[in-house]
């Protein structure tokens, strides 16, 4: 059963530790690899979270930094957990290496910002959407149809984990009216499901659903956007692209994404208008 927790997170979470306590006494990556006779990539690629430290090299270098007691204690813990495989880890040989790194991410997140120019929000997806979507990608007509299978099972598992389990995460998405009427499936009652999935999913207290209206001009340029809170480590974002996503987490950057989404929120309708208006084109496929 799918549980939310992130190593991939507390990976990240180590990296970034390790690095504040190299900075915090002045030695550069060059000067810890020389005095531990590592390599300068090897450092670097510990502080980046690209390579999983062994329990061995978190007590060689908190012993470097002087680190000892609680502090330490946590270090060690953070690689003890970072170690655990998260259930999405099963499917990495079929689902692109990025996706894996933001469901991890995810499963740790307590609030996901969503900005869909074209499809409706991943979380918000029925099964039925999603294999649309999938038939409707040319990318994936070349894929083994295992493949899309897990891709679909992955999708629905982050929307039971996420959305309708214990301490689910809040969910805010922006999307724009035209997402109503694109057409994915071959029977227009797959739009009718989606939608009216929709209705039941924005009742939901830690969902918040907004549409920006046909009329309205996008405020914002960018496409496709997820931006991620986390308790205790720094904003993330993933923007998706064609040859696939990719994370931005240099500090002003997130912020540009927050200050775009805010925008979109302020000329998105309200929740109630929204919902009508979702309403109102579930007749739309009712043909």
């Amino acid at each position: 059963m799918p549980q939310r927790g992130s190593p991939a997170l507390r990976r990240r979470r180590l990296g970034l530790e390790l690095r504040r306590l190299r900075e915090g006494l002045h030695l550069t990556g060059d000067e810890v690899s020389e005095r531990l006779r590592w390599s300068t990539a090897k450092v670097s690629r510990i502080e980046t979270a690209k390579t999983l430290a062994s329990e061995a090299d978190v007590e060689v270098l908190a012993d470097l930094y002087g680190v000892d007691g609680s502090l330490r204690e946590v270090l060690v813990t953070l690689r003890r957990d970072a170690a655990r495989k998260g259930w999405w880890e099963r499917y990495r040989g079929s689902v692109p290496d990025d996706y894996i790194t933001l469901i991890g991410m995810e499963a740790e997140a307590t609030v996901a910002r969503n900005w869909e120019p074209q499809i409706v929000p991943g979380l918000l997806q029925t099964e039925g959407y999603v294999l649309g979507v999938h038939n409707a990608n040319q990318e994936s007509s070349l894929l083994p149809p295992s493949w899309i299978q897990d891709r679909v099972e992955i999708r629905l598992a982050r929307q039971r984990t996420l959305l309708h389990e214990a301490d689910p995460l809040t969910h805010v998405s922006v999307l724009h009216e035209s997402v109503l009427k694109n057409q994915y499936g071959d029977d227009p009652r797959v739009m009718r499901d989606q939608l009216v999935h929709l209705i039941e999913v924005s009742e939901l207290e830690h969902v918040d659903m907004r549409v920006l209206p046909q009329d309205v001009p996008p405020p914002v340029s960018t496409g496709a956007f997820l931006h991620l809170t986390f308790p205790d480590f720094q904003d993330v974002v993933y923007e998706e692209l064609l040859p696939g996503g990719r994370f931005v987490e240099d500090v002003e950057k997130v912020y540009q994404y927050e200050r775009a989404f805010g925008y979109l929120m302020e000329r998105a309708l309200d929740e109630t208008a929204s919902q009508e208006i979702i309403k109102k084109t579930i007749k739309y496929w009712d043909r």
